[in-house]
């Protein structure tokens, strides 16, 4: 079993930065690889960056469009948590994010790929 829990969501301005957390227990961290998602209301959970170790000193990560350029996740190992820096932050990154993990693989787009679940972070971006 793998505990997930974010932390650092918050209210912001646009153009603000924001850094949210997910700090992973349970389960060796560094073979795991993490995804997050966020979900506005009324809308689908979405994928918006994974991360995993695509050699031993390497990683590998992956952005949605919308957020390229302006999100980096990142790993450290050593404290068993991944994060997510959000730069310009736009009133349509508003929702929840979750943070993911995956047994097996590498990192994905599909939420269905995914075994564990944080129970999120609230992010809002005022215009």
């Amino acid at each position: 079993q793998v505990q997930l829990v974010e932390s650092g969501g918050g209210l912001v301005q646009a153009g603000d930065s924001l850094r949210v957390s997910c700090a992973a227990s349970g389960r060796d961290f560094s073979a795991l690889a993490m995804g997050w998602f966020r979900q506005a209301p009324g809308k689908e959970r979405e994928f918006v960056a994974g991360i995993d170790r695509s050699t031993s000193r390497t990683y590998y990560t992956d952005y949605a469009d919308f957020v390229k350029g302006r999100f980096t996740m990142s790993m450290d190992n050593a404290k068993n948590t991944v994060y997510l820096q959000m730069n310009n932050l736009k009133p349509e990154d508003t929702g929840v994010y979750y943070c993911a993990a995956r047994r097996r693989g590498r990192t994905a787009s599909d939420p269905k790929m995914y075994d564990y679940w944080g129970q999120g972070t609230q992010v809002t971006v005022s215009s």
